[in-house]
């Protein structure tokens, strides 16, 4: 019992607290560091875990093939854009702002499957980037009716792209890809 009545009076001496504040910091301090602790996984730890549960299943993980240089696809329409969602591992990740195509494959950790931006990969995503969302109703090219202080957080987005990803392409509707897909057989 003395040590216990130490202890407790060392707390109020060194602390200024008392004992039960000390003690009630201390738990929050650890449950905070425990937390985001949890929010970080060791690369090792992750591939350590994914093994067995691939070895479990009998089937290896499906490799990451990112080409080496941006592959340039010139006109391409919405539906094809979707082909470049991440889903197929041997195709770039591609996304589009303002109908200008970015391969964002060297960030396949936020565009990719899994990532906290997955949704914009295969996609013009101009209207959700202008008005910050993930709502998919946003997840379109369309950026009519956007207020002024929306259409310069779009810009902004754009600026970021062109410095960090290469433009792939561009984005046409199906009507123009048809008209380019018929001068070119009369051209023949």
């Amino acid at each position: 019992m003395a040590l216990y009545t130490t202890v407790m009076e060392a707390v109020t001496a060194y602390t200024g607290l008392s004992p039960a504040a000390f003690f009630t910091i201390l738990a929050l301090m650890w449950v905070v560091y425990k937390t985001v602790c949890g929010m970080f996984v060791d690369p090792e730890e992750l591939n350590n875990a994914k093994k067995p549960a691939a070895a479990a299943a009998d089937v290896s993980p499906p490799a990451v093939v990112a080409p080496a240089e941006p592959v340039q696809l010139g006109d391409v329409t919405e539906e094809d854009l979707r082909a470049y969602n991440g889903s197929d591992p041997s195709k770039p990740l591609l996304m589009a702002i303002k109908g200008q195509i970015y391969d964002v494959s060297v960030s396949r950790m936020f565009y990719g499957p899994g990532g906290p931006y997955a949704m914009f990969a295969g996609r013009d995503a101009s209207r959700a980037l202008a008005l910050m969302s993930f709502d998919p109703q946003d997840l379109t090219g369309n950026i009519e009716g956007l207020s002024e202080d929306e259409l310069e957080v779009l810009q902004d987005w754009e600026y970021k792209f062109m410095e960090k990803y290469v433009k792939v392409g561009q984005l046409v509707s199906e009507k123009a890809q048809k008209h380019n897909e018929n001068g070119k057989e009369h051209d023949s």
